[in-house]
């Protein structure tokens, strides 16, 4: 239901654009979100937008440098990722949220896709 896409290997201060693709029936009227997971840590919160995009909220460490967006036409979402460093290196996911708002907690996405890799090599 989730497909995410776009990871690959990037050296440090470069830029990737991570997309999302999901069926309508599970995203159109939900909030989003974009998880990341690196090796040996727990899964951690990217960044969240609301089912009409009018609503975003950031991890810290994703601040000014990556900027969530959705085009419910195409039922896509995006994470454009700038400045990169190899601390942004891990799996990033992509995952639909019970509700129509953004939200920043893992308990509170319903579907999960299966994951893109980064890898920021400095």
């Amino acid at each position: 239901q989730l497909q995410a896409s776009g990871g690959g290997l990037v050296q440090a201060g470069g830029s990737l654009r991570l997309s999302c693709a999901a069926s309508a029936r599970t995203s159109s009227n939900n909030g989003m979100g974009w998880f990341r997971q690196a090796p040996g840590k727990e899964r951690d919160f990217v960044a969240t937008i609301s089912w009409n995009g009018g609503g975003t909220l950031y991890a810290d460490s994703a601040k000014g440098r990556f900027t969530i967006s959705r085009d419910n036409a195409k039922n896509t979402m995006y994470l454009q990722m700038t400045d990169l460093t190899p601390e942004d290196t891990a799996v990033y996911y992509c995952a639909v949220a019970r509700f129509a708002w953004s939200s920043t907690s893992k308990s509170d996405y319903q579907y999960w896709g299966q994951g893109t890799l980064v890898t920021v090599s400095s």
